[in-house]
């Protein structure tokens, strides 16, 4: 991701759920769903935004969701996704950059 992340409204970090390891795939798709409102704006407003979980399956219902989301409000997107260690922790992040 490089310079991409210098350029990244990061999301992450209001919600206790951010840090969370969700039980069910159910729990980590409603999850992942209830941040459009988050995500939104910076699509409107064709910001790079960025989300960062321990959560692998939230990762990949935000890869899944964040198209639509784009395409519903005429932004043109790519999807960036890895996978990191930080503090003996696999982290997941995925951002999206303005096409």
């Amino acid at each position: 991701m490089g310079d991409l992340v210098k350029k990244i409204i990061w999301i992450n970090g209001n919600y206790k759920e951010d840090n969370r390891i969700f039980d069910s795939k159910i729990q980590a798709k409603e999850w992942a769903d209830s941040l459009l409102p988050e995500f939104g704006p910076y699509l409107i407003s064709q910001v790079n935004v960025g989300y960062e979980t321990p959560d692998e399956d939230v990762i990949n219902y935000l890869e899944y969701f964040l198209p639509k989301w784009a395409t519903y409000n005429n932004a043109k997107i790519s999807i960036h996704r890895e996978k990191t260690i930080r503090d003996g922790q696999d982290l997941y992040i995925i951002c999206t950059q303005q096409i």
